[in-house]
């Protein structure tokens, strides 16, 4: 029989017909909705919300075609014998990450809040940003006054000193690491990444001809005294090792760039999350010790959205020159509206006031996800947007797949890796959730299957 607390907000700028659609999408994943279940006719399921049977019509039509429901002929609708359920990430290459549907709870790393953006500020950035005159001729570069803007946040935000002509900017981490490799090596250079590390990084030098060599990571980060001294180049997290959190201590750091100078290596340093610190201060950027070794890798993907595609490269300003002109070649650039966009965020000082707002949500998230999973070995929760939760090899794709069941999304440290598996576990990202509750939800499922319960 059916008998759900079926809601709809009138208020919600989501269509009503997609809320109703998501909210059945749910209960068919939660096992609310059974297989065979028959449902009630759009003429009474209206009556019972309050909305015109077009709402209701939309939202079984669209259940229909993504093969949840049935129509028997003189009969009604029912709950399909087969429910489909979304494929975990981790089986099999996908050719993006996928959105999660609407119901599920993701707890994957990688992605930011985005409803915190949602304010004054955000929209009248954009609204400024569309009417600005276009460049006939585009900086390779970016865009002169974003470049002025940027290199002074990163000096109050990061510790970075650098000229706007040390600025190139891109359209993201994984944009700039090919600009440098394009710029700087030739095909089969060994290229040093983390190991386990962002897949990415692998990838793009992959497609560039090079040569990626795993290089193993430890809690604190990379482990420079294992750095073979045949490497071009190596590219590091250092002030939150993705995924596994660690921070690079400073001795560490003074190795990595001796190590450096004596190989003549460049170190790319990748700093994804680094605003986002809980137990102390952000950390200066490792840029800042060594200027003419390394290069500093910086993005709006976390502390606004990847969909701004904005991002940074810093370089000593011969390299950094070296990486527009080569940019040239390859007919990149970046969107001249979201260049305009950040560099008003900036500049208005909205963007340092989101960072902080965001900081403190992160924190309270954060908070959360340490209180559900007490007990539970738990490192790299005192920075950026996720964490890790070791378990015993094999474990964490049970949970994983079971907590798929119930319609909660898992990442799995294994996949980080780019052989055998030196550290399991779960990476639980708390970014991409639509606010605390739901995040209280999702981990206590993970800690009632890591329970057994």
């Amino acid at each position: 029989m059916f008998d759900l607390p079926l809601t709809v907000d009138r208020e919600s700028p989501e269509p009503l017909g997609a809320q109703l659609a998501g909210r059945l999408r749910a209960a068919l994943r939660d096992g609310l909705l059974v297989a065979g279940e028959r449902l009630p006719s759009g003429r009474a399921l209206a009556a019972a919300l309050g909305v015109s049977r077009t709402v209701v019509t939309e939202a079984y039509g669209q259940l229909y075609a993504e093969g949840w429901l049935e129509g028997r002929h003189g009969s009604g609708t029912y709950v399909t014998e087969i429910v489909p359920v979304p494929r975990p990430v981790w089986e099999g290459p996908e050719p993006h990450e996928p959105v999660a549907p609407d119901g599920v709870i993701d707890l994957r790393p990688g992605a930011s809040w985005t409803g915190g953006l949602n304010d004054p500020a955000w929209r009248r950035a954009w609204r400024m940003a569309a009417a600005a005159v276009p460049s006939a001729r585009p900086d390779p570069r970016g865009r002169p006054a974003l470049r002025v803007a940027l290199a002074e946040h990163m000096r109050r935000s990061r510790g970075v000193s650098c000229a706007p002509d040390a600025v190139v900017v891109t359209r993201g981490i994984g944009n700039g690491l090919d600009l440098l490799a394009a710029t700087v090596l030739r095909p089969g250079d060994r290229v040093g990444v983390e190991d386990p590390g962002w897949a990415r990084a692998r990838t793009v030098l992959s497609a560039r001809g090079m040569t990626p060599v795993p290089c193993p990571v430890d809690e604190h980060g990379l482990v420079v005294d294992a750095l073979p001294g045949d490497l071009r180049m190596v590219y590091t997290t250092p002030s939150h090792q993705y995924p596994l959190g660690g921070v690079l201590p400073v001795p560490r750091r003074q190795a990595l760039l001796a190590w450096a100078r004596r190989t003549g290596a460049l170190v790319v340093e990748d700093d994804y999350d680094g605003e986002f610190r809980y137990d102390v201060a952000p950390l200066p950027a490792l840029f800042d010790l060594d200027p003419e070794i390394v290069v500093h890798l910086g993005t709006t993907a976390k502390i606004l959205t990847s969909d701004v595609g904005v991002g940074w490269l810093v370089a000593r300003p011969d390299l950094a020159a070296a990486v527009a002109r080569r940019r040239i070649d390859l007919a990149d650039r970046t969107a001249a509206v979201s260049q305009e966009a950040v560099r008003l965020l900036l500049e208005r000082g909205d963007l340092e006031r989101h960072v902080r707002r965001m900081r403190a949500e992160y924190a309270r998230r954060r908070a959360v996800v340490t209180e559900e999973l007490a007990g539970l070995p738990l490192v790299g929760d005192t920075a950026g947007l996720h964490l890790v939760a070791s378990l015993p090899p094999g474990r964490a794709e049970e949970i994983a797949g079971e907590a798929l069941r119930h319609g909660v999304l898992l990442d799995v440290l294994e996949r980080h890796h780019a052989g055998p598996a030196r550290f399991t576990g779960l990476v639980i990202g708390y970014g991409a959730v639509s606010g605390r509750a739901e995040l209280r939800t999702g981990c206590a499922l993970v800690r009632r299957l890591v329970a057994g319960a």
